[in-house]
């Protein structure tokens, strides 16, 4: 992975050194400290299943899908689950539509590692029927605009459309148990997925000959970083996953400084999701009593009799 993630922007000497001194200082060019993180807005979709993440001028937007597939000839019972990246033009104007490049490629497989590595959502619970028929879950993430930090932002994003998703319930009869008959949401109630913990991903940069570190780097300060950590963990502390771009080797005291505080950060981040998708849940269950309300036919029919 390139240490700016297609990031096109570039900065004059002069910026740079003034990046450089302004932290020596403790502050950043957006008057942050060197380990605050930009403010985190999470807001959902009106269908189950999506979400859009604002964190500074980064934004993401992500989408997920299910399908039943055929399973794995070596995991029969298990589900399947993949990310798809989408880079906007208008996010940055190093990105190209079409297929993929290999930013958008990388991007997914760090949001794809954290989450699959760590078990993070139950697969085996999307098994319909063992050996034939299995749900596949598809995560699309659109970034609609760079403003650094693309990995953290994604990953937030994918987590919060993983949590509001519901799936039809399925149920299998006959007499060979084979027949399987999917069930409308308005007859059945959909399922949510089964999510055993959220691996958080929390993104370093190293900038300036002292590999200053700073928390949820902007697009300048990509474009002045030597390297960046990405560490993915959840709120147990578990390490789900590390990855590491460019730039020299980084000391064993920092790295271990860095999961400090990544685990504060991610344990922060897990609350805000958490809130969001329960503010959600909330509105969603008033929206379906108001679709189902009894109390309006009642009226209609006591019109109608008199």
């Amino acid at each position: 992975m390139e240490q700016r993630l297609a990031n096109s922007f570039t900065v004059t000497v002069n910026e740079t050194k003034f990046i450089e001194n302004a932290l020596i200082s403790d502050i950043r060019v957006d008057g942050r400290r060197p380990f605050d993180y930009r403010n985190l807005i999470i807001r959902f979709g009106s269908e189950d299943g999506s979400s859009e993440v604002q964190l500074g001028r980064t934004q993401v937007i992500a989408f997920v899908t299910g399908q039943l597939v055929q399973p794995y000839r070596d995991r029969p019972n298990e589900g399947t689950f993949a990310i798809y990246t989408e880079f906007s033009p208008m996010a940055d104007p190093s990105f190209e539509p079409g297929r993929p490049g290999d930013s958008a490629i990388e991007l997914g497989r760090i949001v794809d590692r954290g989450l699959r590595e760590s078990r993070a959502v139950d697969t085996e619970s999307l098994c319909v029927i063992a050996g034939k028929l299995v749900w596949s879950i598809r995560i699309d993430l659109h970034i609609i605009d760079n403003g650094g930090n693309l990995v953290d932002a994604a990953n937030i994003s994918a987590l919060a459309a993983l949590s509001t998703f519901r799936r039809p319930e399925c149920t299998v009869e006959g007499e060979d148990g084979q027949e399987l008959i999917i069930h409308p949401p308005d007859v059945r109630e959909p399922l949510p997925l089964i999510i055993h913990h959220f691996p958080v991903a929390v993104t370093f940069g190293f900038i300036g000959k002292e590999n200053i570190v700073v928390i949820d780097p902007t697009h300048h300060e990509e474009a002045v970083m030597g390297g960046s950590l990405t560490v993915t963990l959840n709120t147990n502390g578990d390490v789900c996953a590390i990855q590491k771009a460019g730039g020299d080797g980084v000391l064993q005291s920092v790295i271990m400084q860095c999961l400090r505080i990544a685990s504060v950060k991610a344990g922060d981040i897990t609350s805000k999701i958490k809130n969001a998708v329960e503010s959600y849940n909330t509105q969603r269950s008033l929206r379906k009593i108001k679709r189902h309300n009894p109390s309006s036919t009642v009226s209609n029919v006591a019109k109608h009799h008199a």
